[in-house]
């Protein structure tokens, strides 16, 4: 059989990739790289780069370009077949990264390649990184210890992917149908033709709602009728839980308790004492006194504020509207009310400025004035570059700098695809995930390739796709984690692009170039009305600029809620007790929450981010980057946005050095000074004292 993830193509043919595929080819990659592993370990005493290092990054490299499109399509063209298929390899990739990584004659080889001279400093980091993972693989445990830890990871494996499969089943099950529009009133015109469009598509009459977001959002935020408000929310918020409609049918409470069992019997094996120890081991934090201070410090300067803001919110909906208590299901309404009150301003009115491809060519202007690179759209037909949907585009990142310009106007620094709408068996949020890595060797080179995901409102009844302010940072947001990945200049995909990069230190610059969605310069290059070219009016700005602090306290005290819960549920596991994971929810809530949900809420029961991606004992990282994004902002903010000195700097120190070396020293390199919480403070609108 013709196996398309065993071919040597420039990139994935995603179109031919079939279920069956998929065992096959990673058995015989597997079987090759066991070979491999036990000739190299039995020379490891005479080990150099060249003989040990390069033979397994070629080997390593190879397992990875036909995993990554698998891994893809389970999460955006998911099957039934894929996903049995994508699971029946997960053990089978966790056996073989357990004895890899418990090796100890690899390790011994790593070892003394370490100590080699000659060495330069990507190099030096990527085996000192090597040896620390090798330590937290297991390398040193005694036999038993390490059976029972390769156990540990091949379940977590499969609980994990049984968690997002719950929540993707739980949101794909429930939709609602409704035939009178009487009942959506308030909804903007662009949401009611999606909801038609989606009861066109299951061939029922009148309009669907659904728990995608496009559909889930604008129902939340502009629905009048507050029993359908408290519907889908009570749907959304109890997806994959023994609660709401679908109680019990995709239920992650038993996965959930048992993935934070398995983590926290894993760190006591390496000789932590919880799982947010071992969590921090390759992060910039030092300990778990240094998360829970910073945490609690952001907590201690926002909360009251966050409380001031519910009690404006709930005079207004009392004074203005007769609500007497405001419930959860009526915070973005009355909040989306009191904002246009208050600024004479709504999504709503934005939106005809932000089309998609408007914003796609100013996003690319925008990294072409500050990093030196040329973005060009590709035409898939007529290259011959496989998709694995119409919706996905693809495109090149030129190096158009003097000193790599060829005939081409340009060399070929590194490629991506963007797949940006909605839609079914494709999981939602929106990410960035590396397809192929840079890796540069004598006799092999390859450049970065990304993939792009997002789950905007397509195009609807004639108009184009037309996003919200917040969706145009998200994707400026999944662009920074993109170039970080495309830029990086080191030759070792275990340091180049994201990889190696400290998970507390990885959304700096995703969250460094949402900065650009709001400044006059860079917004004239993109937002433009779809109608008549019209760039956004000055006095639009000034009122979209004032509101742009609106309730920013409490938006701060939501992500330290997840942050906090999520850090306290891993570093307080008590085996004795369980994961007491409402209980702690709980707690926390009463700590920084500025409105407790109803008792039905199961909030963590979809949060997949801790429980099925790479944020377990880690979701502070969004705030703890947050502050190395604003800092770093606050350097243009003193010389101008567009300064090709600032944003040269930026891409030979960041992005350019992924995690070649400490994300501290590269900081500290770019910025000239250690980092500062002001900055954050300030463009959140809360008081630095």
């Amino acid at each position: 059989m013709d196996n398309p993830l065993l071919e040597n193509t420039p990139l994935p043919a995603f179109s031919r990739i079939r279920p069956e595929h998929v065992e096959p080819a990673i058995d015989q990659l597997l079987a090759d790289g066991r070979k491999l592993i036990a000739r190299l370990a039995a020379v490891a005493g005479q080990a150099t780069w060249e003989n040990f290092v390069d033979p397994i990054e070629q080997e390593d490299n190879r397992l990875s370009r036909a995993w990554s499109p698998v891994s893809h399509l389970n999460s955006v063209m998911n099957s039934e077949e894929l996903r049995a298929a994508y699971n029946a390899c997960l053990p089978k990739l966790s056996d073989y990264a357990s004895e890899v990584g418990q090796n100890q004659d690899l390790y011994r080889g790593y070892e003394r390649i370490s100590k080699q001279p000659g060495l330069n400093a990507a190099q030096s980091k990527m085996l000192q990184n090597t040896l620390r993972d090798l330590h937290l693989a297991g390398v040193d445990l005694p036999a038993d210890k390490k059976a029972r830890y390769r156990e540990i990871n091949q379940e977590l494996s499969q609980l994990t992917s049984k968690f997002s499969e719950n929540v993707l089943d739980a949101t794909n099950a429930w939709h609602k149908q409704l035939d009178n529009e009487q009942q959506l009133a308030g909804l903007p015109a662009r949401a009611l033709a999606l909801a038609r469009q989606h009861a066109q598509e299951r061939e029922l009459d009148g309009w669907v709602l659904t728990l995608d977001f496009p559909s889930f959002e604008p129902v939340m935020r502009y629905a009048e009728d507050r029993e359908l408000r408290r519907e889908i929310y009570e749907a959304f918020t109890t997806r994959a839980s023994d609660q709401g409609p679908d109680a019990g049918r995709w239920d992650n409470s038993e996965t959930m308790e048992r993935i934070l069992e398995l983590r926290h019997e894993q760190a006591q094996l390496l000789g932590f004492a919880n799982y947010a120890e071992l969590s921090l081991a390759p992060k910039m934090a030092r300990d778990t006194d240094e998360v829970m201070t910073f945490l609690n410090d952001l907590a201690e300067r926002s909360v009251a504020q966050a409380r001031g803001e519910l009690d404006e919110l709930a005079t207004f909906a009392l004074t203005e509207h007769g609500i007497e208590e405001l419930q959860p299901w009526d915070l973005a309404y009355w909040s989306e009310k009191l904002r246009q009150h208050r600024y004479d301003i709504s999504d709503e009115e934005l939106k005809p400025y932000f089309p998609l491809e408007g914003v796609i060519d100013g996003m690319f202007a925008v990294a072409e004035k500050l990093f030196g690179v040329t973005i060009q759209r590709v035409d898939s037909v007529s290259e011959g570059i496989d998709i694995w949907h119409p919706d996905v585009r693809f495109y090149r990142i030129l190096d158009t700098s003097d000193e790599t310009r060829d005939a081409n106007n340009g060399k070929v620094r590194a490629e991506f695809y963007l797949d940006p709408f909605a839609r079914r068996r494709k999981q939602g949020g929106a990410w960035m995930n590396g397809a192929i890595s840079r890796l540069h060797m004598a006799d092999h080179k390859q450049h970065p390739v990304a993939h792009l995901i997002c789950n905007f409102t397509p195009a609807v009844d004639g108009h184009p796709s037309l996003l919200t302010h917040r969706e145009v940072e998200t994707l400026f947001h999944e662009f920074g984690h993109g170039l970080h990945h495309m830029l990086t200049r080191v030759d070792y995909p275990p340091v180049a692009g994201i990889n190696g990069v400290p998970w507390d230190a990885v959304e700096l610059p995703s969250q460094f170039m949402e900065n650009w969605c709001w400044e006059r310069a860079s917004l004239d290059l993109f937002a433009a009305h779809w109608e008549t070219g019209e760039r956004i009016p000055e006095d639009l700005f000034q009122r979209m600029t004032a509101a742009k602090n609106f309730q920013s306290a409490m938006q701060m005290v939501r992500q330290l809620e997840f942050a906090l819960f999520d850090f306290r549920i891993h570093m307080e596991y008590d085996p004795s007790r369980g994961g007491r994971i409402y209980e702690i929810l709980d707690q926390v809530r009463d700590q920084v929450a500025v409105l407790k949900p109803p008792a039905n809420n199961r909030f963590a029961h979809g949060f997949s981010h801790i429980f099925a991606g790479g944020y377990a004992a880690g979701y502070y990282s969004y705030k703890w980057a947050e502050v190395l994004s604003a800092d770093a902002f606050s350097l243009f903010e003193e010389h101008g946005i567009f300064d090709q000195t600032s944003g040269h700097a930026f891409r030979e120190t960041i992005l350019e050095q992924g995690g070649s070396a400490d994300a501290i020293d590269l900081y500290t390199r770019f910025r000239g000074r250690e980092p500062s919480v002001d900055a954050l403070l300030r463009h959140s609108g809360i008081a630095a004292a």
